[in-house]
């Protein structure tokens, strides 16, 4: 049983991999392969058994069915991981599995690698999105066009300053994120209470080793303290809601008595089952989908942040789907708002007609000074 009817048209092939249950798996055992290797480094472990649990992390097959089963049964999906990776290394050996590590240790770190991957992946079509309107934008900063304001007609402006705004807005909110991921996707590894007991003082050096060898930032323990998480998932409703900014705007624009802007036409997009006359704005439907969706789930993980004591009861396990539907979400608007920005049709006659229609002048103050600004502080070299 799958779920692609539900996730797919909001999200994207890609990004639907890099959160699925074998990404998931195959995360999870790097945890416990580096956690092997880095203790047999520091001697807490003999060679030969650490040699042993990481080949057993490269061989191990495990069915995510019967994984999600006991998973459900246990309480985490730790639990039952951790008993077939003993089972497959053996003897003495097996007991050496997961030593010093718990189970909030995998799921947090397993959650931000993913965090890491989702967040390089969403930058493709942000950076698309940027880069095609700031060059639609300079090419129309002195069209005139008519502003509205409170969904009135209001003064004029540059068509392009319109379009500027836009992107700075995506542009912002994606170097927020990437600020946030930057600081707070970082390695957990605190043990059964956050203290690194039984490590022989060598806690430190062990989660150091691991953070290099799986690509995430070290730092002390911080499995009850969420607000880096929760940092995270608010610069992705912001990207949301900044991607759904600039599709409200094209949906407006493309209304058959406005008619300056419109989605490209791309076969099999934008159609109806019953009228066959109409253009659609398909891809800010998915973005404006997004937009609506995206608040209630950043809310989700704002409000696991009073966790209890050392670890919490509920709140960080509500975090790992309420995220993974963020970047699901926002992977799905982005490349939507990417074909749309790439291919986006503008009318002048209709920008013309509509401005001669509200006959209020052709002044458009200082638009071209103010998208000269933006793309001089934005926009990246060619």
């Amino acid at each position: 049983m799958t779920d692609l009817l539900r996730t797919r048209p909001a999200s994207t092939p890609a990004m639907l991999a890099l959160f699925d249950d074998a990404a998931t798996i195959r995360h999870a055992l790097a945890f416990e392969a580096a956690l092997a290797r880095a203790e047999a480094a520091e001697g807490l472990i003999p060679g030969e058994t650490g040699g042993a649990i990481v080949a057993a992390c490269s061989g191990l097959v495990i069915d995510p069915a019967a994984l999600a089963e006991e998973a459900a049964l246990a309480g985490t999906l730790a639990i039952p991981l951790v008993k077939r990776l003993r089972a497959a290394v053996g003897g003495e050996a097996g007991a050496a599995v997961h030593k010093g590590a718990t189970s909030q240790d995998v799921a947090d770190t397993v959650l931000m690698l993913q965090v890491k991957a989702g967040v390089t992946l969403l930058a493709i079509d942000l950076d698309r999105i940027c880069a095609a309107l700031y060059a639609l934008a300079g090419r129309h900063a002195a069209t005139p066009a008519i502003g509205r304001t409170l969904l009135q007609d209001a003064m004029p402006l540059g068509f392009g300053l319109r379009l500027a705004q836009a992107a700075a807005g995506i542009d912002n909110a994606a170097r927020r994120l990437d600020a946030e991921v930057a600081a707070n996707a970082k390695l957990q590894f605190g043990g059964a209470a956050g203290t690194r007991a039984g490590l022989d003082g060598k806690g430190d050096a062990i989660a150091r080793a691991m953070a290099d060898e799986l690509g995430l930032a070290a730092g002390v323990p911080w499995q009850a303290r969420r607000v880096g998480v929760a940092a995270i998932a608010a610069a992705l409703g912001i990207v949301i809601g900044a991607l759904g900014k600039f599709a409200r705007d094209v949906s407006l624009l493309a209304q058959n008595a406005i008619g300056e802007a419109r989605e490209p036409a791309i076969a099999g997009r934008g159609g109806s089952s019953a009228m066959a006359h109409k253009r659609n704005p398909t891809g800010c439907q998915v973005a404006l989908s997004a937009a609506i969706r995206a608040p209630g789930l950043v809310a989700t993980i704002l409000g696991g942040l009073p966790q209890e004591e050392e670890r919490g009861l509920g709140g960080w396990q509500a975090e790992g789907p309420a995220l993974a539907d963020l970047f699901l979400l926002a992977s799905g608007s982005a490349a939507a708002m990417a074909t749309v920005a790439g291919g986006l049709e503008i009318d002048e006659a209709a920008i013309a007609r509509n401005l001669a229609a509200a006959d209020v002048g052709s002044d458009i103050g200082e638009s071209e000074a103010i998208v000269a600004a933006i793309l001089a502080h934005h926009r990246k070299p060619a």
